[in-house]
């Protein structure tokens, strides 16, 4: 199996974290959950790390849930059973307000928090595509440098689900709750300008990786205790009050929805290329 996500650490302190599945255009599964967590760990246990950047190898950032996962879903009964055994849909089905041990989150959402929780600054740099669950990876880091031409969507209204990877708290504190509302309710594309106009992003750049990396660097040479102060506060000051509790709910909204009728509905119609047929919402 290809290493879903590299670990590099340059001379400077800088660890250049990228996700590794280019001819998938980085899609998530479970085994890019587990490595991006992994990560997160380990460079927070490294002192020589002082800045953090966070990309996509090829052409995208993180087009997203691996479609294979879709297909399998979209195979499910209306009643949520499967109809074959295979470990996508097994996971697709687990119990997703079961915690990590020790942890506020699901496995899902400490793929994205983990960075949150990272004492070191982390910046990504997001070229191409960052939808659904890998605009969520993005929007983990404390600064998001964009292409121009990228492409961001919170994309699960797609798929008749509820942004699950700690995106509903993420998008309320950057962008607002209005604006918040009319991304989730629409799952429009907004470019790399607009991005920025909004909030999901920090500044654009022709070549966001290489802008990450001059910020890390330049990071990475001033004190590190102020800057890991200066985060641990900008968080405080930032967070909920209640962060547990709004991560928990995220998770059994996703649970309540996964293979309703009308969530089986969405995803079918997409790939079946027609206008959606939506029974009355049961709640």
């Amino acid at each position: 199996m290809t290493e879903r996500v590299t670990v590099r650490i340059d001379g400077d302190g800088v660890a250049d974290v990228r996700l590794n599945r280019p001819d998938k255009l980085n899609a998530l599964d479970l085994a890019t959950f587990e490595a991006l967590a992994g990560a997160g760990d380990r460079l927070a246990a490294d002192p020589a790390v002082r800045a953090v950047v966070l990309s996509g190898e090829g052409r995208s950032f993180c087009a997203g849930l691996d479609f294979a996962n879709f297909a399998a879903m979209a195979g499910e009964r209306g009643d949520g059973a499967a109809t074959g055994p295979s470990d996508r849909v097994r996971h697709l089905t687990a119990d997703i307000t079961a915690r990590e041990p020790g942890r506020i989150t699901n496995l899902g959402q400490q793929a994205v928090h983990v960075w949150r929780e990272l004492p070191q600054p982390v910046i990504a740099a997001v070229a191409g595509h960052a939808l659904g669950g890998g605009l969520q990876i993005a929007l983990g880091a404390d600064i998001r440098i964009v292409a121009p031409d990228a492409e961001l969507s919170v994309l699960e209204i797609r798929w008749g689900l509820v942004p699950d990877m700690t995106g509903t708290a993420a998008l309320v504190r950057l962008v607002g709750d209005d604006v918040a509302k009319e991304l989730t309710f629409t799952g429009r594309t907004v470019g790399g300008e607009e991005a920025v106009r909004l909030g999901l992003a920090t500044r654009t750049a022709e070549d966001p990786r290489e802008a990450a990396m001059a910020l890390a660097r330049d990071i990475a040479g001033r004190s590190p205790d102020a800057i890991r102060a200066a985060k641990r506060l900008l968080n405080r000051a930032t967070d909920g009050h209640d962060q547990a509790g709004q991560l928990l709910e995220e998770s059994r909204a996703l649970g309540a929805l996964r293979g309703t009728p009308n969530q089986a509905e969405a995803v079918r119609s997409y790939f079946e290329k027609r206008p959606p047929v939506f029974a009355d919402p049961q709640s």
